[in-house]
């Protein structure tokens, strides 16, 4: 008896383990250590940064036009040199979750460029006489730009996006001119032996589309392309951005990152006629600086 108890219980084991061993050929194999898990994490990156920038084009306020031609150089003298202040404040957010990121961009700068840097070209139809041979321009901007972007192709460490979105424009210019050359003065105002050309507050919205890729070069290094072209508030717009990123130091759960560069913004707008003509047919375009915070 005590063989037969002996053999059932075998026998029973055999039955269990063998059932349990069966059961897990069932299941499905783990994934490969290699394969990449979806992430639905978000991701944060914030760049304060400066833009060394020049301006190249035409600026048109009450029907005056003037040729500005103006190194980051000369407009940092003009600024300074008249006891005004170089203010500018910009910075870059990028927040990415996968293959979507949403992206802003702020720029705020209050420039000058004198006589040195701009001339006077020409007046609109319906104003008598020159504007005067000098000129000082004074212009107030902030350019504020909000968008998406998406990942549509990957190769190796090679990353290609499509982006869309929109970009806000606000001005305030100020032309200055010698009174003892300028004749048709009856709508500008004066100040220290000039006439003045004040346009006010003047804004836009411009929408845009592009493309930008994004290089892994080595680990921790990035080189960043981006191309845009847009219009809508103006006749037309584009964009060009190429940056360098490096990561040297992390603390507390964030990477930072120095950044450098080159960016190139061009707009053609302009709005009214005659003495009520504002225009801003420019190019602004520098070497760009700045300090990026992973987290």
């Amino acid at each position: 008896m005590t063989f037969i108890r002996t053999r059932l219980c075998f026998l029973s084991l055999m039955m269990l383990f063998g059932g349990g061993v069966a059961g897990a050929a069932d299941l499905p194999p783990p994934a490969p250590l290699s394969q990449p898990v979806p992430s639905s994490a978000w991701t944060f990156r914030f760049t304060p940064y400066g833009w060394l920038t020049a301006l190249n084009g035409n600026q048109t306020v009450k029907g005056r036009t003037v040729k500005v031609d103006a190194s980051f150089i000369d407009i940092v003298d003009a600024t300074l040199g008249e006891g005004g202040t170089l203010i500018a404040l910009m910075g870059d957010l990028e927040a990415r979750n996968g293959r979507f990121a949403l992206f802003a961009d702020v720029v705020w700068s209050k420039i000058g460029v004198d006589h040195s840097g701009a001339r006077t070209r020409s007046a609109a139809p319906g104003i008598v006489g020159a504007v005067g041979a000098a000129a000082d321009v004074k212009v107030s901007m902030g350019i504020i730009e909000a968008g998406a972007a998406y990942e549509v192709a990957r190769f190796g460490s090679v990353s290609f996006d499509v982006l869309a979105g929109a970009r806000y424009w606000y001005q305030r210019a100020n032309l200055s001119f010698d009174l003892a050359t300028t004749v048709d003065i009856g709508d500008l105002s004066f100040g220290r032996n000039v006439a003045i050309a004040r346009s006010g507050t003047v804004d836009w919205l411009d929408g845009f589309a592009g493309a930008r890729l994004r290089v892994a070069v080595a680990p921790g290094q990035e080189l960043f392309l981006r191309g845009d072209i847009g219009g809508g508030g103006s006749k037309f717009s584009w964009q060009g951005i190429a940056a360098y990123g490096f990561d040297f130091a992390e603390k507390n759960g964030v990477t930072y990152s120095g950044v450098i560069g080159y960016r190139a913004l061009y707009v053609d707008y302009s709005q009214g006629e005659g003495r009520r003509r504002y225009a801003f047919d420019m190019l602004q375009h520098g070497p760009v600086v700045g300090l990026s915070l992973r987290f």
